[in-house]
């Protein structure tokens, strides 16, 4: 009768297959997280994840309406907005509703070198920020100026960065990529997305009428991210700055004291790649996403 001593063997064993076993199990959950993270996440979690950011709420999609839009103004009839595609697309803007349905589209006589930004005045001009330079190698960055009435006889609004010298610069001086802009006090405004390591946007500004200028530089705002867009609510007394998932708020009584403000950050989490932003009203910016995404947040 020697069972009694087979026990203890026989007991090891057990318990090292069952932690073989969750090894195993723990290793194989990893991969599977792994490969989930590979393919760009969780897809069922990224559709309900802008659910989860207070405000934040998913009103449209502009798959086969819009390829990659890379920007939002409000057209001229109410309700409606123009969009666009990025660079490699062709220069056409795409009317939308509040809902993402296609409702036109309006070609524009200019190329789509890197079209990032549109904006309009308070006439009904256009103007289309043809000056994304992921490389900082640009020498034609320009401005496209219209009127939707009268696309043909679009303006060029060129210019150069005045701190410029190297194309490209050294990687970490590379931030003359400009993806947001917009129309304010007879100027475009222009925002530079940091492709350096200092975490500043650079505040440019340059006249709203056809011809070819040095931009001036205004001044510079701290931003722990890359804006995108920008968006200046009706009163002027409230800029956005949207980044990747993200944006960044600044209030002011007066324009000077906007670009003085401390950003606050709020997070889009869940909403993918946000590329333009508009404001539908005082409280409400309408947000478009590269895959085809379209938000509406109520701004804190």
């Amino acid at each position: 009768m020697r069972f009694p001593s087979l026990l203890p063997a026989a007991l090891a064993l057990l318990l090292t297959t069952a932690s073989c076993s969750q090894a195993q199990s723990d290793t194989s959950e990893k991969g599977d997280k792994k490969a989930k993270n590979a393919k760009g996440g969780d897809r069922r979690k990224d559709k309900t994840a802008a659910s989860e950011v207070q405000g934040l709420v998913k009103v449209g999609s502009l798959k086969g309406v819009v390829p990659e839009s890379s920007g939002l103004a409000q057209a001229p009839k109410a309700g409606h907005y123009y969009s666009f595609g990025d660079d490699g697309n062709r220069p056409i803007l795409y009317e939308i509703t509040g809902t993402g349905e296609g409702a036109g589209k309006l070609d524009v006589p200019a190329d789509n070198t890197d079209w990032e930004s549109l904006s309009r005045d308070g006439q009904g001009n256009y103007y289309i920020g043809d000056c994304g330079n992921n490389e900082s190698t640009r020498h034609d960055l320009r401005i496209i100026k219209f009127r939707p009435d009268t696309p043909a006889k679009a303006g060029i609004i060129a210019f150069q960065y005045p701190d410029q010298n190297e194309f490209p610069p050294k990687k970490k001086q590379r931030n003359f990529d400009c993806e947001a802009s917009l129309w304010h006090d007879g100027r475009v405004w222009l925002f530079t997305k940091d492709r350096g390591q200092s975490s500043t946007s650079n505040v440019y500004s340059v006249p709203d009428q056809p011809g070819d200028y040095t931009a001036k530089k205004v001044g510079a705002i701290a931003i722990p991210g890359q804006v995108t867009d920008a968006a200046l609510r009706p009163d002027g007394r409230r800029l956005v700055l949207l980044g990747r998932g993200e944006l960044f708020i600044l209030d002011g009584n007066s324009w000077a004291d906007i670009l003085k403000a401390t950003p606050r950050q709020v997070a889009l989490t869940g909403a993918g790649q946000t590329e333009g932003a508009v404001f539908k009203d005082d409280k409400t910016l309408l947000i478009s996403t590269e895959q085809g995404g379209l938000f509406e947040y109520t701004l804190p």
